[in-house]
């Protein structure tokens, strides 16, 4: 018996079945809220970062920022620490979502179907490209892009 489960069958008594299938309903529901938060974190994220190049684009525009040189400059390297705070994020609900899937498995040995299992080795357990292309690669690569054009900001910014 793994670290999982705290007792077996014989040990809980005569409700394990309900209270078992229950607990899996309500951690299925808990992977949702992630995933909620998650989506909720990446357009806050975007939200930031639009932001933060349209005032950096209005700053050029704007004879008031002329007098502050480095204005620029420092609105594109926060604009780089936001995208890296955006990465670790993206990484971090990542790693959460694996670990739940893997505790889902893990739950889903004892039930009658494997559905999430059943689910991921159709899709070829996110190895095979064609199959499947796992969200979290499309989320990396954007805090990658925003950052490329904050970079290409305050290059431009300096000269």
């Amino acid at each position: 018996m793994s670290d999982l489960f705290s007792k077996s069958e014989k040990e809980y008594g005569g409700d394990y079945c309900v209270h078992y299938f229950e607990q899996y309903k309500l951690y299925i529901e808990s992977m949702e809220k992630i995933s909620d938060r998650r989506q909720y974190a990446n357009n806050y994220f975007i939200t930031i970062n639009t932001a933060l190049i349209s005032l950096i684009g209005i700053s050029s525009q704007i004879n008031f920022f002329e007098s502050i040189i480095w204005i620029k400059y420092f609105l594109a390297l926060i604009g780089i620490i936001i995208c890296i705070t955006f990465g670790y994020l993206v990484k971090s609900y990542k790693q959460l979502n694996e670990g739940k899937f893997k505790v889902i498995h893990q739950i889903e040995e004892k039930l009658p179907l494997a559905i999430y299992k059943y689910e991921w080795e159709i899709l070829g357990s996110g190895k095979d490209k064609n199959k499947y292309y796992p969200f979290s690669h499309i989320e990396l690569i954007i805090p990658w892009i925003f950052g490329i054009i904050y970079t290409i900001l305050g290059i431009c910014s300096l000269f």
